[in-house]
């Protein structure tokens, strides 16, 4: 059974960054496509940034330029670097773990990031 866990969030200012860690166990991100995704109160789950195994990344639009996502050499340790964080990026952040050749699906348990104007 894989498990994720998410760090890093916080509470921070208008402009600021933070950075996320997705830590799962074995090398999980060499063999599936890992995502952050972002959830507000009333809202749908939305993915805010992907990674496959390659390193081939895609972000959403409101957070390109700023969002970079990357995983560690060993695999097993995901991150997305936040910068001029902005109030619409406060959510709840989970990171999620998509098995490529058999499509099983694992989230965390999910980072709180609170952006005050």
């Amino acid at each position: 059974q894989v498990q994720l866990a998410e760090s890093g969030g916080g509470f921070v200012r208008a402009g600021e960054a933070l950075t996320l860690s997705c830590e799962g166990s074995r090398n999980i991100f060499s063999i599936a496509i890992g995502g952050w995704y972002r959830q507000t109160p009333g809202n749908e789950r939305e993915m805010v940034a992907s990674i496959t195994p390659t390193g081939y990344t895609n972000y959403t639009d409101s957070v390109k330029g700023r969002f970079t996502i990357s995983k560690n050499n060993a695999g097993n340790t995901m991150f997305l670097q936040m910068n001029s964080l902005q109030p619409d990026d406060t959510g709840v952040y989970y990171c999620r773990a998509k098995v490529t050749f058999n499509y099983n699906n694992y989230w965390g348990q999910g980072t709180q990031v609170t952006v005050s104007s």
